[in-house]
């Protein structure tokens, strides 16, 4: 854990690590429930107290690695020891305990060598992945770790289709591990996986919870964006305004200018609320480059 912020293992980028500190400040002390209908990650949940946590997303692979290890909390030895295992039987780099690149391979490869130590090992681990059903979260975990911008992406077909990226299990990714283990035995767990609509629509708000909501960003690109459009943040917009009717407690995340883009259907309605901007870069999924955007917390508290 860097500077008291927790990084989730999982890794996303555009994830919630390096804003946190700042979202944080503008969340309630007294937060009963943490509710997150777009979990991601979990980078908020890691840094945020609350008395407990509902968490979903709508992406199943998502859900299913949190599950799976949220299993091994209390069992961390096991979890290594079946992750080592999978690492060795396909041959992969293991920065955190030993170097085995071959120094000719990183003179000749001096900036993709880990890419090119692990492809063939990556590529046979994706194909048993998906020839087993992709069921088995450790190994998509694996895929995670060591495929291109740390992403989870399938093609039409539903299959996995991340390419090897120039990364491996170093010291950073058993660091973020340990954290999450560490800081998921302290807290009050559930996990979902449902459309947001349904997930909102049948809880039982209980004074002083919060809804924190960090959606696809409608005027950004990713992978994650895709599902994403007018009509659904019409659908959510309208949802937090039945929430601050009812008297919920909301904190959102949203992009409102990105590359000449503005997002005036959120600006319009965030005007009816509190608005605090966030300093942050954005990184786009398809070059990697940092792009300048504004971003925003919207609140419907002081």
């Amino acid at each position: 854990m860097k500077n008291g912020i927790a990084r989730s293992p999982l890794f996303y980028v555009g994830d919630k690590y390096k804003l946190v500190r700042d979202i944080r400040t503008h969340l309630p002390k007294d937060i009963h429930r943490l509710i997150e209908p777009f979990v991601g990650g979990g980078s908020v949940m890691m840094n945020v107290t609350a008395e407990s946590y509902l968490l979903n997303d709508i992406d199943s692979y998502v859900i299913g690695i949190h599950r799976m290890l949220a299993t091994y909390i209390g069992h961390e030895i096991d979890f290594y020891n079946e992750l080592y295992a999978i690492v060795d039987l396909y041959g992969l780099s293991l920065s955190y305990l030993h170097d085995v690149v071959p120094q000719d391979m990183k003179k000749a490869y001096p900036k993709t060598y880990y890419a090119k130590f692990n492809k063939d090992g990556y590529l046979q681990m994706k194909a048993d992945f998906i020839a087993g059903g992709q069921s088995d979260m450790i190994r998509l975990y694996l895929l995670l770790i060591y495929g291109f911008n740390h992403m989870l992406r399938f093609n039409g077909k539903g299959q996995f289709n991340l390419p090897v990226g120039n990364v491996d299990f170093n010291q950073n990714v058993h660091d973020a591990l340990n954290d999450y283990f560490n800081l998921l035995a302290q807290k009050q767990v559930i996990w979902y996986n449902e459309d947001f609509r349904q997930f909102l629509g049948v809880i039982q708000y209980q004074a002083n919870d919060l809804v924190y909501l960090d959606p696809p960003y409608l005027i950004t690109f990713s992978e994650y964006n895709k599902l994403w459009n007018e009509d659904t943040e019409r659908d959510l917009l309208a949802m937090l305004d039945d929430l601050n009717d009812r008297g919920v407690r909301f904190a959102i995340s949203n992009v409102t200018h990105y590359r000449g883009r503005i997002n005036h259907l959120f600006l319009q309605w965030s005007e009816h609320y509190h608005i605090h901007s966030i300093k942050s870069n954005y990184i786009s999924f398809n070059d990697n480059s940092i792009k300048q955007f504004r971003e925003v917390l919207v609140t419907n508290y002081e």
